[in-house]
């Protein structure tokens, strides 16, 4: 079974973090968080659910946090998020199944990422986004905001693992 790494940068995210770790934990083997200045609780929620807690000064750049936060993934593969994910409990029960069958040769895993909602809060815009990359493998975020992994390798799209990105209003 391959092994995941939870890389995540944070910054002020009392409000959401504990939703997303949670909607996540069973399927991590590793969660490092980077927080960038939080000024709540976000580092004692963070906390509960790993003591890989790093900090990174703030330099007007998401790749570099980023980065940073993959340079201290151990696991198999990687995984990003943003504090305002959450998985449903159906998308975590399809992540553990997938940790079962990745097969060695997949570089890069690309999910449904879910922005957009009715008023049923029904999916209406989702497009695919890298979520796992093979650790050691040279991948890198680009792009100071907006920051994406280039994609190369072998790719296994995971249809049945949708990101959805619920903020709080």
């Amino acid at each position: 079974m391959s092994t995941i790494s939870l890389c995540m940068i944070v910054k002020d995210e009392e409000a959401v973090l504990d939703r997303c770790l949670n909607s996540v934990k069973a399927a991590m083997d590793e969660i490092v968080i980077v927080d960038t200045g939080s000024a709540d609780r976000t580092k004692e929620i963070a906390r509960k659910y790993t003591d890989k807690i790093f900090d990174f000064s703030w330099q007007d750049d998401f790749s570099a946090a980023r980065n940073f936060a993959f340079e201290k993934g151990q696991m198999d593969y990687l995984m990003w998020l943003d504090a305002d994910d959450v998985l449903s409990e159906e998308s975590g029960r399809n992540l553990l199944f997938l940790k079962e069958r990745l097969s060695e040769k997949t570089d890069m895993v690309l999910m449904p990422y879910a922005v957009s909602f009715d008023e049923e809060g029904r999916v209406d815009f989702s497009y695919y986004r890298e979520r796992i990359v093979k650790n050691h493998k040279g991948y890198l975020f680009s792009g100071r905001v907006h920051e994406v992994i280039s994609p190369r390798g072998t790719p296994y799209y995971a249809d049945q693992i949708i990101v959805e990105h619920r903020k709080v209003k």
